[in-house]
């Protein structure tokens, strides 16, 4: 897949060019109110040594289905950027980077069925 991420009246917009399609859009209030949610919750995957793998990518797709937002944390012996892995596994995973602040990465994504978390307008 290919995305473009562009900010329109302060809002995140995240396409899928080969579609044409709106993927997802956030305000900053959004994204403030799901970082106010995450900062209550602990990482939940750890990325090593080994970087992403196609493992890694399939589970951090499945807690995004169950939880909608989950945090990451990036371990001292990676040497991956923490922006540039929040980038790839968003992709991949149809995610959104809510916030990457030092080792740790926020993610979100809506559940397709029984979303439990309401974004502000």
């Amino acid at each position: 897949m290919v995305w473009n991420s562009t900010i329109i009246n302060n809002a995140f917009i995240l396409i899928d060019e080969k579609k044409g399609q709106l993927i997802m859009s956030m305000t900053s209030k959004q994204r403030a109110y799901l970082k106010r949610l995450a900062s209550s919750i602990n990482p939940i995957f750890q990325i090593g040594k080994a970087s992403l793998t196609p493992e890694m990518v399939t589970a951090v797709d499945e807690a995004l289905e169950k939880r909608e937002l989950i945090k990451l944390s990036v371990l001292k012996n990676c040497f991956d950027d923490p922006n540039e892995l929040a980038d790839t596994l968003a992709g991949r995973t149809s995610s959104q980077v809510v916030h990457v602040i030092g080792k740790k990465i926020i993610l979100y994504r809506p559940a397709k069925k029984n979303s439990h978390i309401q974004l502000p307008k």
